[in-house]
């Protein structure tokens, strides 16, 4: 009797524990996606889905190497020229807006300018330009202005640096 007992018990929680090691992992999932900062989506009337940080997270004041920057929060009549320089080795990173960093797509980080932005850049040296969204935050390297997608540097005809104009258009 105590054995048949003690079997009847332990097939009890074998099963209890087959049943926990199922539910264990998804429980896990859950906990992992509400904890993990990562944005949810939600309908804003101005733009189509966009994560939630949208407008919070880079539009805050935010530290770099010890130097605080303040993100506009209107660029209405920007115009500012300098040194460009591109980046392309972050492909798959994330952007400061939360999309994956396409070093051929038509984009480029700046410290200030409110993302998302969009920009004209023009190569002061042979006069071409190229529009492009800012949706991420750079360069970090002292006199730089603008940081531009190596597909963006391409279509001005840009190789290292460049002496440009940038100059919003809109959000």
């Amino acid at each position: 009797m105590f054995l048949d007992t003690v079997s009847a018990f332990s097939s009890r929680l074998s099963l209890n524990v087959l049943r926990w090691h199922a539910v264990m992992p998804l429980m896990f999932l859950s906990l992992l996606s509400a904890c993990s900062g990562i944005p949810t989506l939600q309908r804003n009337d101005d733009q189509a889905m966009l994560p939630e940080t949208t407008k919070t997270t880079y539009s805050k004041s935010y530290k770099v190497k010890g130097k605080t920057y303040s993100p506009m929060h209107s660029a209405l009549g920007y115009k500012a020229q300098g040194l460009a320089s591109w980046y392309g080795a972050e492909s798959g990173n994330f952007t400061a807006n939360g999309d994956r960093f396409d070093p051929r797509g038509m984009t480029a980080a700046h410290k200030t300018l409110p993302i998302p932005s969009k920009v004209r850049v023009t190569n002061l040296r042979n006069g071409r330009s190229v529009d492009v969204v800012i949706n991420d935050r750079g360069p970090f390297k002292a006199n730089r202005l603008i940081d531009l997608s190596q597909g963006a540097a391409e279509q001005i005809g840009m190789r290292g640096l460049a002496e440009v104009t940038v100059e919003y258009l809109g959000s």
